[in-house]
């Protein structure tokens, strides 16, 4: 019976502990899906592009604001990257750390 109890008591304790991961975080469940959808349109766009496809270009996005870290091989391409990810739906701000890395 010890056990039952005991078992049950852990069950509970961490159903309480993981569904309070967003809300810990400072966001809603709703809010964390669409930074996650932000990310794949972002990556989509990404592999789309003709330039920026074959440099590893990471993204972030937390609460609407997007940041990009990694390597393109010209300023042109941030830019363009840049002012198309601004045009998706629920972007707030758009942080580029992309340096520019010549291809031999």
């Amino acid at each position: 019976m010890k056990k039952v109890f005991f078992m049950a008591a852990v069950l509970v304790f961490g159903l309480a502990l993981f569904s309070g991961r967003t809300s810990l975080a400072g966001e809603t469940p709703g809010e964390y899906i669409d930074d996650s959808t932000m990310t794949t349109q972002v990556k989509a766009l990404i592999v789309k592009d003709p330039d920026a496809h074959y440099f590893k270009i990471d993204v972030t996005t937390t609460q609407g604001d997007v940041v990009l870290q990694g390597f393109v091989n010209s300023k042109e391409t941030e830019e363009r990257l840049v002012a198309k990810i601004r045009k998706i739906t629920g972007v707030k701000s758009v942080k580029s750390l992309l340096r520019i890395e010549k291809k031999n």
